[in-house]
């Protein structure tokens, strides 16, 4: 007898959409049909006129993370016990944090850290990448491959000190120099560079500048982190990467300019692929001016009409593999605590409402397939990192992650529809679709609006990268 069987919906997989049968025996979905009255199961989910899709993947969070932007308080955001609580409830049944790697530090012993701080506390699925920081000695360099083989093959590197310097601030930027040593060691064993890509010259000038000129307002950020420092950092790396052999992930692409220097790439067949977040793509520069407008800062800047335009053909069509948040959670009064251009806080709270804005403002309003909603919620993510097959598909064999989206829900989101924080930034919104059942591992997690999992459910996964997405650009 099988342990679940959802029945009835509309279930989305690599091959089509159909009104199959997903049927589930302990963490693994077993087989996958057309109706079948004699299949039996000690618990069956009827999803009529529901859609049932591959648990969300959210690929880039920052949770238990030292909120840079008021550096003498010595904050933190929340950490994994209350985000990935949201992170369920939206239909996310993994996530991919950071290891912080900074002069002192190494590479085993950050990983090590993480792991500790995340076991027993997540309600998801989780990983990290390797975040690779400051002026790191030469040596460090090759604990790569031993990293790649443990199962963390995805590297985070800046362009570009985000803020001006503070003496109690970490360093973030590594050199051009480094970035290429780290690339030519993740060519060689299977890994791949995850670039946070701004132009460094560019955005502390800027910062510089308007100092000089006693402007402060943050409503200037889009001036400092700006369109032009997205393209010649975006266009700097593919090269870079062009000459190395390396695959890149561009994080947060947030400019019309990042998103056709990625498309220019991928037509030379460079494995080049761009993540965005779904508030850059419903916010623009102008919501800055609002009352609770920092609500959607994070860095670099919101931008422009043309870009959220950018953003969204890209994700609909092809060019934007993924949707990410840059989960960065915290409480409202201190998300507006800082108003000057020096101190916004950055970050986005927004894993929870990913997957049901997505749906709304892709599939209900853009006419995104839902395969496609797949792929740039969960699918190409779970590609890209080396989650795929076991997780980001519906098919034998895989983890039996699954969202279940009701497309008849119409509202507007209010506070009392997110369970992280005592605020989101999508309160307000109106959607239609939104997530109402969630199942990590062949358990029901999450069920008209209950909350049945609890923080010892999320497992640390290993990842390996297949060979075919660092060769060409596979999806």
């Amino acid at each position: 007898m099988l342990d679940l069987l959802i029945r009835g919906g509309d279930v989305v997989t690599a091959q089509g959409v159909g009104a199959w049968e997903v049927a589930v025996e302990g963490e693994r979905i077993v087989a996958l049909g057309l109706p079948d009255g004699s299949r039996q199961a000690r618990r069956v989910i009827d999803a009529t006129g529901k859609v049932v899709v591959p648990g969300g993947i959210e690929p880039h969070t920052h949770l238990a993370h030292f909120i840079s932007m008021h550096p003498e308080d010595n904050l933190y955001t929340l950490g994994p016990e209350e985000d990935t609580r949201g992170m369920v409830f939206g239909g996310t049944t993994t996530h991919v944090d950071f290891c912080f790697v900074r002069p002192g530090t190494d590479i085993p012993q950050a990983i090590a850290a993480r792991a500790a701080r995340w076991k027993g506390n997540s309600y998801a699925d989780y990983s990290f990448h390797v975040a690779l920081q400051g002026q790191l000695p030469i040596p460090l360099f090759d604990q790569i491959p031993e990293a790649i083989q443990a199962g963390f093959p995805s590297f985070k590197v800046f362009t570009v000190e985000v803020l001006p310097p503070h003496p109690k601030r970490h360093p973030y930027r590594l050199d051009f120099g480094r970035i290429q040593l780290a690339m030519e060691q993740v060519a060689r064993h299977g890994g791949i560079m995850a670039v946070h890509a701004e132009d460094h010259d560019i955005v502390q000038f800027m910062y510089e500048k308007f100092r000089e000129e006693k402007q402060t307002d943050g409503w200037l950020l889009p001036l400092v982190h700006n369109k032009l420092s997205e393209l010649l950092a975006f266009r700097r790396t593919i090269q870079l990467a062009a000459a190395t052999g390396a695959g890149v992930y561009f994080v947060h692409t947030s400019a019309k300019e990042g998103v056709e220097a990625v498309a220019e790439a991928r037509a030379h067949g460079l494995p080049i692929y761009a993540e965005t977040l779904h508030h850059y793509a419903c916010f623009n520069a102008e919501d800055y001016k609002t009352p609770r407008g920092f609500c959607y800062h994070t860095y670099p800047s919101l931008k422009y009409p043309e870009d959220q335009a950018a953003l969204w053909d890209g994700l609909v069509r092809d060019g934007v593999s993924t949707t990410a948040t840059d989960e960065f959670p915290t409480s409202l009064e201190l998300k507006l605590r800082g108003q000057d251009l020096e101190n916004v806080t950055g970050g986005n709270l927004g894993a929870e409402a990913r997957m049901g804005i997505v749906f709304s403002e892709g599939v209900v309003k853009r006419r995104m397939s839902l395969q496609r909603f797949a792929e740039v919620t969960a699918t190409n993510a779970a590609k890209i990192l080396g989650l795929y097959p076991q997780k980001g598909v519906i098919a034998p064999g895989s983890d039996a992650d699954l969202a279940i989206i009701d497309p008849a829900i119409k509202k507007t989101l209010g506070r009392e529809d997110f369970h992280v924080s005592d605020y989101s930034p999508w309160e307000g919104w109106p959607i239609q679709g939104w997530p109402v059942t969630t199942i990590l591992r062949g358990k029901v997690v999450v069920e008209n609006g209950r909350l049945l999992g609890d923080t010892r459910d999320g497992k640390l996964v290993r990842r390996k990268i297949a060979p075919e997405v660092l060769r060409r650009p596979s999806c």
